[in-house]
């Protein structure tokens, strides 16, 4: 909206010339969602504890000194992202752009279904949401939407296609059924940063450094001259998807304030589903859902961790973890909680510039 008010005003002052530029309105969206939180997140924070009471319910089945440390700190600080996130965006992207409201679509989307399992746990103070199959046919819905909106805006065979890193003229084509494979990575990217928000700041940190690296791509990928360059595919309107990578750093940013250990408020499904799913929701739009797996690898191995945690027990009786999700299993072994966190966001650190360095190994 304000990006539409200053072009007016480009005639009337020449400086606003600046905001037609994509850098300076992703520099504005990651100043404003940042701003927002700073001044809005103490007033969310203690609505929140007042409506929650005791706060998140702490798995009883987890680390013990959870239930100490953590039991009455409030949930559902995903609101204060996503609200961030959406105001950022509408005041500096092109609102014309489909890329934009089809990963909004699916941001707002997957975090009202975070929020109805967040307000489920509280209220109910259990950590059982509702029914894990109701909750991932409705993120399957969302998700399908917004591939096909992507499958609509993309050409053929680009469009219904996975391309791969390291090759420009190799496309994986999927046709018709491209449809289920990028709604698989969008719910996968959704719930893989769900399994990792176990730990205070521990997903927000790598959430933006996958956002900053998803911003370039999409300025990159977005821009003709760029991609052709860089031997990238071309993908026709997605440069104002960094718009809405920067709103995700900034409001991260400002999360993080308040989210550091110790905590004074956890993002709860509300918040990691939503990250995720628009991580996922960019992915597939840029045509870079594969570089998603290295750029998110830390998501990837906590989520691994549960799967194999899981199948061995059911077929040997034994767990291979002293217990998962993965940075659970490193409490379990005597590290302190600080220590997971920042040695995590590093791996993370290091994943994104090895997901960054395809953009340039072709």
């Amino acid at each position: 909206m304000l990006y539409y008010l200053l072009l007016k005003l480009t005639t009337e002052v020449s400086a606003f010339n600046a905001f037609r530029y994509l850098t300076t309105r992703t520099g504005m969206a990651i100043l404003t969602a940042l701003l927002f939180i700073f001044v809005l997140g103490p007033k969310i924070i203690a609505l929140l504890k007042i409506k929650q009471g005791k706060g998140q319910p702490i798995r009883s089945d987890g680390p013990q000194r959870h239930i100490v440390e953590k039991q009455g700190t409030p949930t559902m600080g995903g609101l204060m992202i996503l609200s961030g996130v959406f105001v950022s965006t509408l005041l500096w992207a092109d609102l014309s752009n489909f890329y934009v409201w089809a990963v909004l679509f699916v941001t707002l989307g997957f975090g009202a279904i975070g929020f109805y399992d967040d307000y489920l746990k509280v209220t109910r103070a259990t950590t059982r949401g509702f029914s894990g199959k109701a909750r991932l046919l409705a993120e399957f819905i969302i998700a399908g939407a917004a591939v096909l909106c992507f499958m609509w805006l993309g050409k053929e065979p680009l469009s219904s296609s996975l391309a791969l890193p390291f090759a420009k003229d190799i496309l994986i084509y999927f046709g018709p059924f491209f449809l289920g494979v990028g709604a698989l990575v969008i719910v996968g990217a959704g719930n893989a940063v769900n399994i990792t928000d176990g730990l205070d700041g521990l997903a927000i940190v790598p959430v933006m450094i996958a956002a900053g690296s998803y911003g370039l791509i999409a300025y990159l990928v977005g821009n003709f001259v760029f991609a052709e360059y860089l031997q990238l595919h071309f993908v026709k309107g997605t440069g104002e998807l960094a718009i809405i990578c920067g709103a995700l750093v900034g409001a991260g940013l400002g999360f993080l304030w308040f989210n550091a250990p110790p905590a004074m408020i956890f993002m709860g499904d509300t918040g990691s589903l939503s990250l995720g799913g628009c991580l996922g929701a960019i992915a597939v739009a840029t045509k870079h859902e594969i570089v998603l797996m290295i750029i998110g690898g830390l998501f990837v191995l906590e989520t691994v961790s549960v799967i194999v945690q899981v199948a061995s027990f059911k077929m040997t009786g034994k767990r291979v973890f002293a217990m998962a999700p993965l940075h659970h299993h490193f409490e379990q072994k005597g590290w302190k909680e600080p220590t997971i966190v920042i040695r995590f966001w590093i791996i993370s650190f290091v994943l994104a510039l090895i997901g960054l360095s395809t953009l340039k190994l072709r």
